[in-house]
């Protein structure tokens, strides 16, 4: 067998896009390797702090996530995802950008998901702030008009802590303010089939949400599972 080289490193399909911030990242959110069942290649976009990409639209930030993007493909990663769903407004920019496939947001499962619910139900999204998930986000990642939209926006812990870029976060005080943000979706949208977490600092709470709210909830870590076997199909032993 001849082994054939050509890249810096191997093993490492997916390569993410980290923001410059000093929150917790437990266990289950994109940004603890350990959530991943598959090695993956971190990049930190400096000066992107989730204030400036969440509430501020990532502004004049586009320059670097293309760079950091570049970076990764020199690195020798197959394809490339963000770790926040509101970098839906660079997927066209970074898809121009490189040669490998882009997948920047949560939100671009929403249409999928809908596909796969039964009649008469539809996919809702819970995001960090829904006061700036803007049009263009949702178009960018190509959302269904009308989709429903629950927010942890004005909880206890959550939302406070992470776009505040805390040192410390009360686990036991997020885990309720999205299942009580989940909750109130599902009671606002009686047709709700199932839940897509915009906020890749969800996925630690995805198993309690879906069993307050008895739906699926699709993540970040759905998506990017869905997106690496794709890159690095699994070899199976064939029968002799």
């Amino acid at each position: 067998m001849i082994a054939n080289g050509g890249k810096s490193l191997y093993g490492a399909s997916v390569g993410i896009l980290m923001l410059d911030a000093r929150f917790p990242r437990i266990p289950g959110d994109m940004g603890n390797a350990l959530t991943w069942p598959f090695p993956v290649h971190y990049r930190i976009v400096r000066e992107a702090t989730p204030d400036l990409v969440v509430r501020k639209s990532a502004k004049g930030l586009l320059d670097a996530f293309v760079d950091a993007a570049k970076e990764l493909v020199k690195d020798g990663v197959d394809g490339i995802t963000t770790n926040c769903g509101f970098l839906s407004l660079f997927q066209e920019e970074l898809a121009a950008a490189v040669p490998i496939p882009i997948a920047t947001s949560s939100l671009m499962q929403v249409g999928m998901v809908n596909r796969v619910l039964p009649a008469g139900k539809r996919a809702g999204i819970l995001t960090i702030s829904a006061s700036t998930l803007t049009d263009d986000h949702l178009r960018k990642a190509q959302v269904p008009d009308g989709t429903p939209i629950g927010t942890t926006e004005g909880g206890e812990e959550f939302t406070r802590a992470i776009l505040g870029n805390e040192p410390t976060l009360d686990v036991n005080k997020s885990r309720l303010d999205n299942v009580e943000a989940a909750m109130k979706l599902k009671s606002n949208n009686p047709d709700l089939g199932a839940i897509v977490l915009e906020c890749t600092n969800m996925c630690p709470y995805a198993p309690d949400i879906q069993q307050a709210t008895g739906l699926p909830v699709f993540s970040i870590v759905t998506f990017v599972s869905w997106f690496q076997s794709g890159l690095m199909p699994p070899r199976y032993q064939t029968p002799h």
